[in-house]
């Protein structure tokens, strides 16, 4: 099926702010993303499984986290407010297998594919390792707090964060701990979330709930930083005040601008900043995106234009910031100058997430939405007909996402035929 209740009228919707002008068609132009030369049409819903077990259903009709997708195998694993863990056959979505815990499981899995092994938190407070092939369990980590941010790897260790601000090194193969590292949480009222791990070259990053940022080396756990507070960062700047949130929610975000290596990452009530990698030290910062809870990079490379003329399109970079107090930002990720803002519709949207050269979100009231990462315009939108929490899972033309009623969709792109003449 190629479509499930398209999306008439955006601005009925709420949509039109997200889309700058709220036109769906984009002229095309040698800098636009690689396909964006038609008003809509683009985006479908292929496939649609209910996946959450109607019976086993708890509390907030909610699905949160994000899919993980096995590309060589055509396998998604998803995690649902079942309890389960989901094996999911990418083509037919028909569920190979499914793995019971102990809490919902509202995290993104981490799949690796050199041993074959799913490793995901739940909200039981432990980390998991299953076998891909059929769920067997692997290992069982009692972390003592909830775990919904994705776990990350590297030459044998699983790195992990919790809600009780924990930072945990694991064996990869025995779930045996090499070390970790805590901070006492901040007092008073907190934002809904907490940031997970992020890899370096040779170090881990992360943040805490008391507006702390933090590199770790990979090896043993040591302190590679001195503290970097983004909580009196914004202190400082709002006259000594003392912001009502000190949180640093967003998962830090590695890459490279022309100063060398930096580490993005939002502090709730400081702004968006550019850290270098290696000593913590500010390239710069926006303060205007306050309220930030996630960072998405997105990465267009240098390429010829479609129509096969003109001069090569330079590589474009952008930092998608999204808040649901000042909307969703993109940042010049060079300097940290605003590209461009838009607001969100009522109820706020998914973490915006690469896909064919675009953006795609869900939004938890609206629907699913893809989107110019270079001005903000709506390019399609489908309307589901019903909430969608979960961030989307994208890889080449293929995205995944599960509706808070536990209804698995298979979505794709299609891409316009080249100008001709």
């Amino acid at each position: 099926m190629r479509s499930a209740s398209r999306v008439a009228g955006l601005a009925l919707l709420g949509l039109a702010s997200l889309g700058g002008c709220g036109n769906l068609g984009v002229a095309a132009a040698p800098d636009a993303p690689l396909w964006l030369h038609h008003p809509g049409s683009a985006l479908g819903i292929t496939l649609r499984r209910d996946i959450t077990a109607e019976t086993r259903k708890v509390g907030e009709a909610y699905e949160r986290g994000r899919p993980e997708i096995d590309v060589e195998h055509r396998r998604i694993f998803v995690g649902s407010s079942d309890h389960g863990l989901y094996a999911v056959r990418a083509d037919t979505s028909d569920v190979l297998w499914r793995f019971e815990t102990l809490g919902p499981v509202q995290s993104e899995p981490h799949y690796d594919a050199a041993s074959d092994t799913v490793y995901f938190g739940s909200n039981d407070g432990a980390l998991y390792k299953v076998r891909a092939s059929d769920g067997k369990l692997l290992y069982r980590f009692m972390t003592n707090a909830e775990v919904t941010r994705r776990p990350v790897l590297r030459d044998g260790v699983v790195y992990v964060t919790n809600a009780n601000d924990t930072l945990i090194a694991l064996d990869a193969e025995t779930g045996a701990m090499r070390w970790h590292q805590h901070r006492t949480p901040a007092f008073g009222m907190e934002i809904s979330g907490y940031a997970g791990p992020a890899l370096g070259r040779d170090k881990v990053y992360t943040a805490f709930s008391d507006g702390v940022v933090m590199a770790y080396d990979l090896k043993n756990g040591s302190e590679q930083w001195a503290l970097v507070d983004l909580a009196a960062e914004a202190e400082q700047s709002a006259g000594g005040q003392t912001p009502k949130y000190l949180d640093t929610d967003t998962t830090p975000v590695f890459g490279r601008i022309a100063s060398g290596d930096v580490v993005f990452v939002a502090g709730y009530a400081g702004g968006v900043f550019a850290l270098d990698a290696e000593n913590g030290t500010r390239a710069w910062v926006n303060e205007a995106a306050v309220g930030v809870t996630e960072l998405a990079l997105w990465h267009q490379p240098a390429h010829q234009p479609r129509s096969g003329g003109g001069p090569v399109v330079p590589e474009r970079k952008v930092l998608l910031a999204s808040s649901g107090m000042t909307g969703l930002w993109a940042i010049d990720p060079e300097d940290g100058r605003t590209i461009w803002r838009r607001e969100l519709p009522d109820g706020g949207i998914s973490a915006p997430v690469p896909f064919a050269g675009a953006l795609l979100v869900t939004t938890t009231r609206y629907g699913i939405f893809l989107f110019s990462p270079l001005d903000g315009a709506v390019i399609d939108g489908i309307e589901t007909g019903g909430g969608i929490a979960m961030t989307p899972a994208a890889y080449g033309r293929r995205a995944f996402v599960m509706t808070n009623g536990g209804a698995l969709l298979s979505l794709d792109v299609e891409t316009p035929p080249v100008p001709k003449g």
